[in-house]
C-alpha cells in the first residue's frame, strides 16, 4: 500500500495561504491523502485558502473525493474566529461537491460553525474506515479537545488533529472540551500498535512529525500514569 499512498503535509502560511496573517500565526497543518493509482484523494481540515489546496491536488494529478474533518474549530473547517471569517468547507463545496466526513458527536457542531447543510456531512462512529481508492483510513474517535474530535490512521501515519501535538495536547477550556476525556483519548492513542508517525494539526514544535514512541517519551502529557495524577498536573 505504501507504493500507492499519496500523502502530503502542508503548512498554512507557507505551503498554502501564503501571506495570510491569520494562517501564518495559527500554523495549521492540512493533509492530502490519496491513492496514486486511482488518483482519488481527500483533504484533512481544509481552511484558509481552500482554493490553494484544490489547486495543489490538481497539479499533482489527483481528484478530490472527500474531506476529513478532525473537529469543528474554524481554523480547521472554516467559520468565524477572533473577529475573522475564515474560509473552509463551505467555500470548498462551492467549487466541488464531495462528502465531509465527521464524527457523529461533531456533526451538529460542524454544521453550526460552518453553515453547511447536514446533507453535506457523513457521520461516523469510532474505528470506521473510509476508503480512498484502495487506501483505507481508520477514523478514531478521540474526544476531549471537542466532543467529536477524531484522528486518522493510514499506513503507519497518525494524523492527530488537535488531540495530540508533538509537544502538548489540545486545550479543553473551549466549549465542549473535557479534560478527563482527552486524558483517556491520549492513553488510548498511546496503546496503538506499530509505532505510527504522528502528524499533528499545528506545528507547535520544531519538527513537523515524529514517531509515537518518541512522542510518548518526550511529551509531558504522557507523564501522568492515572487520572488522579492528570487532575493534579492539569487541574482537570
Amino acid at each position: 500500500m505504501a507504493d500507492r499512498l499519496y500523502f502530503r503535509q502542508l503548512l498554512a502560511g507557507r505551503d498554502f495561504a501564503v501571506g495570510d496573517p491569520v494562517a501564518t500565526q495559527m500554523v495549521n497543518f492540512a493533509y492530502l491523502i490519496g491513492d496514486r493509482e486511482t488518483n482519488e484523494a481527500v483533504i484533512v481540515d481544509p481552511a484558509y485558502a481552500v482554493g490553494d489546496l484544490l489547486d495543489l491536488l490538481e497539479a499533482d494529478g489527483m481528484r478530490l473525493t472527500g474531506v476529513l474533518a478532525t473537529h469543528h474549530h474554524p481554523d480547521h473547517v472554516g467559520g468565524e474566529m477572533m473577529g475573522f471569517s475564515l474560509p473552509g468547507i463551505a467555500e470548498l463545496l462551492e467549487r466541488v461537491q464531495v462528502p465531509i466526513h465527521v464524527n457523529g458527536a461533531e456533526a451538529e457542531w460542524v454544521r453550526r460553525i460552518t453553515g453547511v447543510s447536514g446533507t453535506d456531512l457523513r457521520s461516523h462512529e469510532h474505528d470506521e474506515v473510509v476508503e480512498v481508492g484502495a487506501v483505507p483510513i481508520r477514523l478514531l474517535h478521540t474526544p476531549g479537545h471537542t466532543p467529536g474530535s477524531q484522528c486518522f490512521l493510514v499506513d503507519g501515519k497518525l494524523v492527530s488533529g488537535d488531540t495530540l501535538f508533538l509537544e502538548g495536547c489540545g486545550r479543553t477550556d473551549f466549549p465542549g472540551g473535557d479534560a478527563e476525556a482527552i486524558y483517556r483519548s491520549l492513553q488510548w492513542l498511546a496503546g496503538l500498535d506499530g509505532d505510527p508517525v504522528v502528524y499533528p494539526g499545528h506545528q507547535y514544535s520544531a519538527e513537523p512529525s515524529a514517531n509515537l514512541s518518541r512522542v510518548k517519551d518526550t511529551n509531558f502529557v504522557f507523564q501522568p500514569k492515572s487520572l488522579d495524577e492528570w487532575r493534579l498536573m492539569f487541574g482537570g
